[in-house]
């Protein structure tokens, strides 16, 4: 082989060698963590359940695991209240503005149908707008649907198993956005429903029939 070939190969195995030896993310362009660049922040919440009955009876903690249910036929969170049935952290850091993002995994046991587990509610909102920004439901099809609202699908076989939710809230002052991560992969990016003081809630408020459960982990809140 002529010299000038031999050392182009040489150069090719060498630079093959030395890519090898790169570290795994060198080799690859992954897609970044959607908490880079945010900071953990601490964050308080008060709890939301069926007014006329204790939490113990509707959530349970234990190994880190918050467990919430509730049944259709359950009293509102408030008497009087004509809302559906819940059991829910109610997060306590409302925001008009600003980049925030609810972070946990989840846990969608069988046969839950038609309940919310988590939302961005929208405690202050002019006359006429939505009163949330996003509601993330699940349905009991395909092993488990999670739809937006009771639109879009946004995962299937989603029953009995772990799994990591991401909601990032780009608030403004006037139209906003809200990403959608399972698994640190986007799934979703929507606009918000306009100007308003919000908050997260999770857990599980139930709009079908029977029993609802949601179970939440490793809950974190980040802002940026």
């Amino acid at each position: 082989m002529h010299r000038r070939s031999l050392l182009r190969a040489g150069t090719g195995f060498l630079a093959g060698a030395a890519a090898l030896a790169l570290p795994r993310t060198a080799l690859a362009v992954a897609a970044a963590d959607p908490t880079d660049g945010w900071t953990r922040t601490s964050f308080a919440y008060s709890w939301q359940k069926p007014w006329n009955l204790d939490l113990g009876e509707r959530h349970s903690y234990s190994g880190g695991v918050h467990r919430m249910w509730v049944y259709a036929t359950d009293e509102p969170f408030e008497e009087g209240s004509s809302t559906d049935p819940r059991t829910e952290m109610r997060w306590k850091v409302d925001y008009t503005t600003g980049n925030r993002m609810w972070d946990a995994d989840v846990y969608l046991p069988s046969g839950t149908d038609g309940a919310s587990f988590v939302q961005i509610l929208r405690g202050v909102h002019p006359s006429g707008t939505p009163a949330t920004d996003i509601m993330l439901n699940v349905y009991d099809t395909s092993g488990g649907t999670v739809r937006r609202y009771d639109g879009t699908v946004l995962r299937t076989g989603a029953y009995d198993t772990w799994f990591n939710v991401k909601i990032a809230h780009q608030a403004t002052s006037g139209t906003g956005t809200v990403k959608v991560y399972f698994d640190n992969a986007l799934v979703l990016t929507v606009a918000d429903r306009g100007p308003a003081t919000r908050y997260f809630k999770n857990g599980v408020y139930h709009h079908g029939s029977g029993r609802a459960e949601a179970r939440f982990r490793t809950i974190r809140y980040w802002t940026r």
